[in-house]
């Protein structure tokens, strides 16, 4: 079975591809710069702004994965920035939706990453499942719309998920690495109060859990992508710390520091969410692997 991802060359791209391809599906990944390999992975082209799409792509899939986005936390969020966020999750999509309509495609099963930023970037202390209503910030817009756009594929008869995820635990990118940096020098802190809830989730269980959308013909809608047990921000950087034998004695990283450094966009790392994987634990059989985030740490680092 043939899986056509979008965004495959980014850090959970990287990794679904490398998990599917061990477990004996083909791969083939949509490209903005497609190169001539003779790897085990297709690379298909495809232009967004100028509306170009390999359709040999298409045809060829069986199940499709859409994490195409440009990064929420690479850049400041100016105005500009703001619209390249969204633009680059919906127009991608609206490209493929538009694309399968004319298509005699065979596409199983689609999944879309969004994310629990959909709730808003800072719910506090509140239990969060997914039969909540959306916030009403920056990140929660991005969610809505980018969601919004994957029920159009949906709406062509095509089985449909969408994967609300945390923050994913990897060393090749993320959160972590920036989080691990000052820890590995002996200087790791806690940000803003360190209270604000962190609802993570590793890499491998949530490439896993791309993988039972896919192939689970019970699963559509949208599911938490996060592991059962969200810690605090101080929770999880004294793990780090622990685990890496570093010391961790530093104040916490003062939340004013960080509103100057990023501005608008610092409401990502101050603002927590304690997000309920409700609909995993409750309607799948999923089994975690890194049930737990010291158990998650330890297999990393």
């Amino acid at each position: 079975m043939n899986v056509l991802i979008t965004g495959g060359s980014g850090l959970v791209g990287t990794r679904l591809t490398q998990i599917l391809l061990a477990n004996g599906f083909t791969v083939s990944h949509l490209s903005r710069k497609p190169t001539n390999t003779t790897g085990k992975v297709k690379i298909y082209h495809w232009d967004i702004e100028n509306g170009i799409i390999d359709e040999k792509a298409l045809l060829e899939a069986d199940y499709l994965v859409h994490l195409a986005g440009a990064g929420i936390a690479d850049e400041k969020w100016t105005e500009e920035r703001k619209k390249e966020i969204i633009d680059s999750r919906t127009k991608s999509l609206r490209l493929i939706t538009a694309s399968l309509q004319t298509l005699p495609h065979k596409i199983q099963a689609f999944t879309s990453a969004s994310g629990i930023g959909f709730y808003g970037a800072d719910t506090g202390e509140e239990h969060i499942s997914e039969q909540y209503t959306a916030g009403d910030d920056f990140v929660a817009e991005c969610c809505t719309q980018w969601e919004a756009v994957a029920d159009e594929i949906q709406n062509l008869g095509i089985r449909t998920s969408k994967l609300r995820i945390g923050i994913v635990l990897s060393t090749k990118g993320g959160a972590l690495p920036k989080i691990l940096l000052p820890v590995r020098f002996g200087v790791g802190a806690a940000l803003g109060t360190g209270k604000q809830y962190q609802s993570w989730i590793h890499i491998d269980d949530l490439c896993e859990l791309f993988i039972k959308s896919l192939t689970d013909e019970s699963m559509n809608g949208v599911y938490n992508a996060v592991a059962p047990k969200p810690v605090t921000n101080y929770e999880l950087t004294k793990t780090s710390a622990e685990i890496l034998k570093r010391p961790f004695f530093m104040p916490n990283v003062p939340a004013w520091t960080l509103k100057l450094v990023f501005g608008e966009m610092s409401i990502i790392v101050l603002g927590g969410n304690y997000i309920l994987n409700q609909r995993i634990s409750l309607e799948t059989d999923f089994q975690y692997q890194y049930s737990t985030v010291k158990k998650a740490l330890e297999s990393l680092l």
